[in-house]
């Protein structure tokens, strides 16, 4: 039936059976029932309003990165965030300048405002294929930094039973911990953009971070291969097993650090390389699960639980996923 075929117009904003594959960096997804574009405010509230009357469940959609998509689709809205206006704003010399940026802005184009204008605060960023309103869903961070850092502002469109209402969000309401926010908590909370407080600084250094930052990651990371980014969340604790700590040395540093990287527990484990049909566990970087060209949904999955449960046979910690996972329903 023509209905069924991708990309069906419903109406001028609205489309039907859109393939979601097309929009995760993972190249993994389904179609999705419905799809729709916000690229304004006004279009947000309409898209919700839509929900409202076909009592649907929706879903937002930033860059794509750090998400898994059923290859079932989704069976409610998509709203595929395109804001993007995004504004520098240097008052005087004794406050520091801020940066406007709404959800849908990319943090490379983020970087780049802040480099022209010499303001330096994002520079651990570079290279992190992800928009601005995911950022700060997620508390997105790197070497030892993270989008929280810098939050002065976020602007919201919160989701009532009887209204919808935009409200401003101080850095402390938004209740950010290790990659987690309110948003990520509450999904009545949508983020529509944020105010962010940065500091002058010499052009030149600024420029040479944010090549280090970048380098880094094409170093380490296996950028030649689809994925969504970091599969788990390195782990906030300290391991007290006196023989695991003789084994491992290294465990002793990270219980200082009182961080441990997903990355080395993985690897300690015999799991780089490990494949499942087309997924992968990455020989580059094991907290990395790639797709060699033909993974689906379930390979993905069946991946991740067995390096949850490989972990924790031989740690006894339990991995807890970064990234998204969305089902059909």
């Amino acid at each position: 039936m023509q209905n069924d075929k991708p990309g069906f117009k419903i109406n001028k904003k609205f489309k039907k059976n859109v393939l979601l594959r097309d929009y995760a960096t993972f190249k993994i997804g389904g179609p999705a029932k419905y799809f729709f574009e916000a690229k304004t405010e006004e279009d947000l509230i309409e898209a919700i309003k839509f929900v409202y009357q076909k009592k649907l469940s929706f879903f937002i959609l930033g860059s794509g990165s750090n998400l898994l998509i059923s290859d079932e689709g989704y069976e409610g809205l998509i709203i595929k965030i395109q804001m993007s206006n995004i504004k520098c704003q240097i008052k005087s010399k004794t406050q520091n300048p801020k940066i406007y940026a709404e959800a849908g802005v990319k943090l490379s184009d983020l970087i780049e405002l802040s480099l022209k204008n010499s303001l330096t605060g994002l520079e651990w960023a570079a290279g992190i294929p992800g928009t601005v309103g995911g950022a700060i869903y997620g508390n997105t961070g790197a070497f030892n930094n993270s989008i929280s850092d810098i939050i002065k502002k976020v602007t919201i469109l919160e989701i009532g039973s009887r209204k919808i209402r935009i409200r401003s969000f101080k850095k402390e309401d938004c209740k950010f911990d290790y990659r987690g926010s309110i948003f990520k908590k509450n999904k009545k909370l949508i983020i529509l953009s944020c105010i962010l407080e940065l500091k002058k600084g010499n052009k030149k250094e600024i420029r040479k971070k944010i090549k280090e930052r970048a380098d880094y990651r094409i170093k380490n990371h296996p950028l030649n291969f689809l994925s969504a980014g970091c599969i788990f969340k390195n782990q906030r604790a300290k391991s007290k097993n006196q023989n695991l700590l003789k084994r491992y040395s290294e465990l002793k540093e990270f219980n200082k650090k009182e961080q441990i990287p997903a990355a080395w527990l993985i690897e300690k484990c015999g799991l780089k390389g490990r494949k499942i049909g087309g997924a992968q566990v990455s020989k580059k970087h094991a907290n990395f699960i790639v797709n060699l060209g033909k993974a689906s949904s379930n390979d993905i999955i069946k991946l991740i639980n067995l390096v949850k449960k490989k972990v924790k046979e031989k740690f006894d910690i339990k991995l807890e996923e970064e990234i998204q996972i969305l089902s059909a329903r």
